[in-house]
């Protein structure tokens, strides 16, 4: 007689966020409210970025969770796309804002539901292995998918941040929805790119493989680890594990955001920022920028950037010209001073 097969549950779960080094605000929001985990990485000038993760944020938060699998994972992630566009086209001061979204449902089955909107990724360590689950809604991603960008290269790409689907840009919004079958030990890693571009996939397995029995752990090396390499966006990672046998009681972490800059470990207190205790200024506007994916193909064939960096450089450049003519203006004219007075 065969053993009945046990139903998987919820285990151990953890989230951190942290703005990184680089940026004034903190932009990405998260969810931890069982049977939902959920990112939501925001972008938009000055403070549009935040408001629309924290929105995205809210609907799950809010949301009747009558139902299960595909409908109500999308029904969530359009409710949030609704909340978005409506506040920018209502606010002037939220205009374009916009915010990606991935979204993990434990279904009563044991199974899981996906969600996915944007570049913010889900990954999972099985057997010390670890696998991206969600496909990137980005520039290179698309590239990669048609063959004319190598995956070595998307990792270092300029244009990495431009990403091709967001909520709040629409009215409606598409949805890539999955359902995944896991197994006992599993442990699931939903992140901002503010990680996965900063630390490659093998080092995120590494990390994960050695704090796999402390998931805090987990969560505060893996942000420890994208600062280090630089911290150029927010990071936030939301982890958590499935396993056999009876339901226990999970607390919600019902934070979305942290608003305070956290303390540097005793190893990092001279490299966290260069000034001390300050925080280094960062640009208004989250680089992040949204290009359908017809726009793409025809970027391609006139073999121009579908964004507007080039003419920052551009404009960069005559700056650093006039700059120069300016400092050889004085080195003639202190030349001349010195040649007169040496007569």
């Amino acid at each position: 007689m065969t053993a009945p097969e046990r139903k998987l549950r919820l285990g151990r779960s953890a989230s951190t966020t942290d703005p990184g080094r680089k940026r004034r605000q903190n932009e990405d929001a998260f969810v931890a409210r069982p049977p939902i985990f959920a990112i939501a990485d925001g972008m938009g000038g000055a403070r549009a970025g935040e408001i629309a993760s924290e929105l995205a944020a809210g609907a799950l938060k809010d949301a009747n969770m009558d139902g299960g699998g595909a409908e109500l994972v999308k029904r969530l992630v359009q409710e949030a796309n609704r909340r978005v566009h409506e506040r920018a086209a209502s606010d002037p001061s939220t205009s374009g804002m916009g915010t990606t979204m991935t979204i993990a449902l434990i279904e009563p089955s044991g199974e899981l539901t996906f969600g996915h909107v944007g570049d913010s990724r889900a990954y999972m360590l099985r057997d010390g292995r670890l696998e991206q689950l969600t496909d990137d809604h980005s520039l290179v991603a698309e590239l990669v998918r048609r063959g004319e960008l190598s995956a070595r290269d998307a990792e270092v790409h300029p244009q990495r941040s431009v990403i091709t689907r967001a909520l709040g840009t629409d009215p409606d919004v598409d949805v890539d929805t999955f359902t995944w079958q896991p197994e006992d030990g599993d442990v699931y890693l939903i992140c901002s790119d503010g990680l996965s571009d900063m630390v490659a996939g093998d080092a995120i397995e590494e990390i994960l493989r050695q704090n796999r029995d402390d998931l805090d752990a987990a969560a505060r090396a893996l942000v420890k680890a994208a600062n280090r390499s630089g911290g150029d966006d927010n990071i936030t990672a939301v982890l958590f594990e499935m396993v056999e046998g009876d339901p226990a009681p999970v607390e919600a972490d019902e934070r979305t955001r942290e608003f305070t800059m956290p303390q540097p470990e005793e190893d990092d207190a001279d490299t966290l920022h260069p000034e001390g205790d300050a925080v280094v200024a960062a640009p208004l506007a989250n680089d992040t920028m949204v290009v359908p994916v017809a726009d793409i193909q025809a970027a391609v064939a006139q073999e121009r950037r579908p964004v507007e960096s080039h003419d920052r450089e551009a404009g960069l450049g005559r700056r650093l010209l006039a700059l120069l003519v300016i400092v050889v203006l004085i080195a003639i004219i202190v030349v001349l001073v010195w040649q007169g007075l040496a007569r």
